[in-house]
């Protein structure tokens, strides 16, 4: 399946590895299904203080959680869209949520140069 190249490679891979998302009420919210709810919230944010070890060591669990959450990519997205500060969502840490924004801004940017291009080019004559 062709994905729009305007969709990040990340997205792509994640919704290509997951089985159809069964119908969902469309009057509950896309985090009634999150397999967090279930979990530790303490698992997905930092304590004060936090030692690197234990963080790291914290995040994986988390990300484990998150892997096998039917609505991971909603709640990625939620994330991203927010934009959430802390935590981890949608299998990813603030910091890997600030590299992808950052390149969905750098790959806007060039969409958008494609699209207008600011110079042109002069007539010989």
């Amino acid at each position: 399946m062709l994905q729009p190249p305007h969709q990040s490679l990340q997205l792509a891979a994640v919704q290509a590895q997951r089985a159809p998302v069964r119908d969902r009420d469309q009057e509950a919210p896309w985090h009634t299904e999150a397999v967090c709810r279930r979990d530790e919230a303490g698992l997905f944010f930092a304590p004060s203080k936090e030692p690197t070890a234990a963080r790291l060591s914290r995040e994986e669990a988390a990300k484990r959680v998150c892997a096998r959450c039917p609505v991971m990519v909603e709640c990625r997205e939620h994330a991203l869209l927010q934009p959430e500060p802390y935590g981890v969502w949608g299998g990813l840490t603030a910091a890997e949520r600030r590299v992808v924004l950052a390149r969905r801004r750098r790959r806007d940017l060039e969409l958008k140069k494609a699209a207008h291009p600011t110079g042109t080019i002069a007539a010989a004559g």
